[in-house]
Formats: C-alpha cells, sequence, structure tokens
C-alpha cells in the first residue's frame, strides 16, 4: 500500500524557511512565528530597507534572518536568487510562496502590464521556485513547499478575474505535487486564506484603473495565517483554511454560484459608482 512517511520519524529538525514576499503582511508574519520556533528565516521581497529592518528585528529577539532582496517579475532575479541562497543556506527544509499582486475591477479595465505582473509573480515564480528547489530537496530526503493561496480559487468572483484564476492554478499545482510526492518524506500544502489585513489592497488600489476591494473589511490579522503556516510545518498537510470556517467555501460555489451569477456583479458595479464619486470629492476639494 502506498503511504506517506509519516512526517514526525520521516523529517530531521527544520533548519531553514525561505520566505517570499517578506516584507510585510503575511509574509513578515510568517517570518517572524518561524523564527520564534527556531528556524532560521531566508526573507525575500523588493524592498531591501523593509527586509533589513525585519532582520533586524527577527535578530534582536534572538532569531536568525537573513536577506535576498529580488523582484519576482523578473526569472532572470529568480535564478540569481536560487544561487545566492544555496551558497548562503544551502537547501532550505521550507519554501513559503507567499509573495502576490492583487486587483480588482473589470477584466476589461485590467492593464495588460498589471495582468502580465500578476501572473509572472502569483504562478510563474511559485513554479520557477519550486522547479529550482525541489529537486535537492528530493536528493536530500526531506523538505516542504507552502503555498499561500486564497478562497477565491475554489470561489471566483467579479472582479477578481486573474487573481482568482491564478489561485486556481496555485490550489490545482500544490494538490499534484502532494499526490506526486506520496511514499516521500516531502510535502505541498496551499494555505486558502480569506481577506488578510495587509499592504495588499492598498497596493490593489493604486495600480492602474485599481478599485477598492470589498473583502478588505472582513480581513483577519496576517499573524493568523503565520500560525496556521507553522502548524503546517509541524503537522503537513495537504490544504488548510484561514479562517477554519472557510471550509465551507467550495459548497458556497456549488449551492449559491447562480445567485452569486446575479448578485455579484451588482456589488462590482456600486463599487464603480462609489469609486467614481469619491474621485469627484477628492477633484472639487483641490
Amino acid at each position: 500500500m502506498v503511504g506517506r512517511i509519516p512526517a514526525q520519524a520521516a523529517r530531521p529538525a527544520m533548519k531553514t524557511a525561505l520566505i517570499t514576499g517578506a516584507s510585510s503582511g503575511i509574509g513578515a508574519a510568517t517570518a517572524r512565528e518561524l523564527a520564534k520556533h527556531g528556524l532560521r528565516v531566508a526573507l525575500v521581497a523588493r524592498r531591501q530597507d523593509r527586509l533589513e529592518a525585519l532582520a533586524g528585528c527577527i535578530q534582536a529577539d534572538g532569531g536568525q534572518a537573513v536577506t535576498f532582496p529580488a523582484d519576482l517579475t523578473s526569472p532572470s532575479q529568480i535564478q540569481a536568487l536560487h544561487t545566492r541562497v544555496e551558497e548562503t543556506c544551502g537547501t532550505p527544509d521550507v519554501l513559503v510562496n507567499n509573495a502576490g499582486l492583487g486587483w480588482y475591477g473589470y477584466y476589461t479595465d485590467m492593464p495588460w502590464e498589471t495582468a502580465s505582473s500578476m501572473l509572472q509573480v502569483n504562478v510563474a515564480a511559485v513554479m520557477h521556485l519550486t522547479h529550482l528547489l525541489l529537486p535537492a530537496m528530493r536528493r536530500r530526503g526531506s523538505g516542504h513547499i507552502i503555498n499561500i493561496g486564497s478562497i477565491s480559487g475554489s470561489l471566483p468572483n467579479q472582479g477578481i478575474a486573474i487573481y482568482g484564476a491564478s489561485k486556481a492554478f496555485l490550489d490545482a499545482f500544490t494538490t499534484s505535487l502532494y499526490r506526486e510526492l506520496v511514499g516521500t518524506s516531502l510535502w505541498a500544502s496551499v494555505v486558502r486564506a480569506g481577506p488578510v489585513s495587509s499592504e495588499f489592497y492598498k497596493a490593489a488600489r493604486e495600480l492602474p484603473n485599481g478599485r477598492p476591494v470589498p473583502a478588505e473589511r472582513f480581513a483577519v490579522a496576517p499573524e493568523r495565517v503565520a500560525q496556521k503556516v507553522w502548524r503546517l510545518v509541524q503537522r503537513p498537510r495537504r490544504f488548510v483554511y484561514v479562517p477554519s470556517i472557510l471550509w465551507l467555501s467550495p459548497w458556497l460555489e456549488l449551492i449559491f454560484g447562480r445567485l452569486i451569477d446575479r448578485l455579484g456583479p451588482l456589488l462590482l458595479q456600486s463599487n464603480y459608482r462609489i469609486s467614481h464619486q469619491e474621485k469627484i470629492h477628492e477633484n472639487s476639494d483641490r
């Protein structure tokens, strides 16, 4: 019978976690959480000053952190990142693919440059880093790929056509990897997160033609995601939801899909009207 090698018996103690998008939000919270539990964290993001500040805080608390500034929209920088990480830390024990871009609005209003960057960061960079690191993990006999996904991957909605599609890809990609790794001591997991309070929403608004994301009002603290990531490191499994109640989300599409087809577009239209009125007020105040 094909099965998993028990996690507790098969893997050595974790040593290094490589975390993308570590300069803020989920990535920064995850770095602090894993460092608190004794992992050395390798921090990846574009903003070097943010990475250095976070690394300083982690080190001041007795943890270990190293920084690797990189732009994940660039395949050549991803390749260079892999080389630097291997030279500095060796092959990480955990890869947390957290970096992501969002945008809310009608797909036809989305600049292609924004769509292309989103696909590169949310999809291609995840595939690329995983492809670079997984072979060495297999040779070593241990490793864990943790992808930060979203419930939008199984609950696609108006206004997030590319973002939702990218998270659906992460779900399918992670499930396939998980099943390919059965019988080994390697793991692949996806965190199906709901709205999380971070700079993600501010960045989405500031992109060309971007709009406020309605889900932001329901956002939970990034520390809740970080805690689930740590639990996955301790007890690997294929997926977790944050918050846990969102395990119901796939059923929402199945049961209420036709209702969402009618009501969802009204939410997007309302968002556009509100945004238009706000811009009028801003211009009149100048």
